[in-house]
């Protein structure tokens, strides 16, 4: 079989990383994510993991080389670890680099055996706060002893770990160092990410939760040395490694400055639709040519191709003018985190 052209947009990025979210529904409820009281896709609106499979196999066709895994809480769609296995033989042959998950750790001690089985060997873990009653009240229904109990789980099962920290002012300031040195202690790796205006949440205000990660920095550099790394990992952050103790340290940054430029990547959410960048609401529907031709994949990968052709060059994300432009109407447990 030839080799499938690989899929370039129109500023000629090569596009080899997919996000998918495989479910809009999670166990918590965090007040930048989601609102309190949710409501849910209806269950046919959601592709089947034998779609997901397809979707994602095309993909890797087409020249992705990493797939992250997201949600809502991924690992709370039922029968899950059937994808993952499937998944995983992609990674068996070479075609897939990488399989990874951004998860909140609530299931991880019941899953993250199987996800290394699998062939997963990294993941990202959403925490924001180490006290206990401030969890509680960030993530509404979360409990952060069950999150500990997973980030164990998989440290034990040989995953390594990324703690990814929504920077949010007057909530986790004061913890800054204290989320640094609990994460040198557990050789984890710590990324910082600016709050997004994505979604209505009701009485949570965005500008009032916007905390620069250009203050973050200067914060650190107060205490540390701070390297720049040339290092990627695919995704948008951008690395510094802390010279007095050697941990690396990365920033999110998509409201003080973006990283559109060098943008590989699109979002498939669980219900099909293509994203392809975070902050636009172009999107395509992929699950029309997929349950349109469900013996053949041709139709789908046309689509993916006039998808990417239409991959803008960035977002409009924007706090400067002291108000949340750029906002999205969507939950990020829609699109995936």
């Amino acid at each position: 079989m030839t080799e499938a052209t690989p899929l370039i947009d129109p500023f000629k990025r090569a596009v080899t990383y997919l996000r998918v979210s495989v479910t809009d529904r999670c166990d918590f409820r965090c007040v930048y994510c989601m609102a309190e009281n949710m409501t849910f896709l209806p269950k046919r609106e959601l592709l089947t993991l034998e779609e997901l499979d397809r979707v994602c196999s095309s993909f890797i066709r087409l020249g992705v080389r990493k797939l992250r895994i997201t949600g809502g809480e991924p690992l709370v769609r039922r029968d899950i670890m059937t994808f993952f296995n499937a998944m995983g033989r992609h990674l068996e042959t070479g075609a897939l680099d990488e399989l990874t998950v951004t998860s909140n750790g609530s299931q991880l001690e019941k899953f993250a055996g199987d996800l290394y089985a699998a062939g997963v060997r990294r993941v990202n873990i959403s925490l924001d706060t180490l006290d206990a009653e401030k969890f509680a009240r960030v993530t509404r229904w979360g409990r952060l002893d069950q999150v500990m109990r997973g980030i164990d789980a998989a440290q034990a099962a040989g995953l390594r770990v990324k703690i990814n920290t929504v920077a949010l002012k007057g909530f986790n300031e004061p913890e800054l160092f204290d989320l640094v040195d609990w994460c040198r202690a557990r050789d984890m790796d710590l990324t910082f990410i600016e709050v997004m205006p994505m979604g209505d949440l009701g009485n949570e205000n965005r500008l009032d939760q916007y905390w620069s990660l250009t203050d973050v920095r200067t914060r650190l550099a107060d205490r540390f040395t701070l390297l720049d790394l040339t290092e990627r990992s695919g995704g948008p952050a951008r690395y510094v490694r802390l010279e007095e103790t050697g941990q690396k340290i990365g920033f999110i940054t998509p409201m003080s400055h973006n990283f559109c430029e060098s943008c590989n990547r699109v979002r498939l959410t669980c219900t099909g639709e293509l994203f392809m960048c975070l902050g636009q609401e172009d999107r395509a529907d992929l699950r029309a040519p997929l349950r349109a031709h469900p013996g053949d994949d041709a139709p789908l990968e046309a689509a993916i191709r006039a998808a990417i052709a239409g991959k803008p060059k960035g977002h409009d994300f924007d706090y400067s003018r002291q108000r949340a432009d750029g906002q999205m109407t969507r939950h990020m447990s829609h699109t995936g985190g």
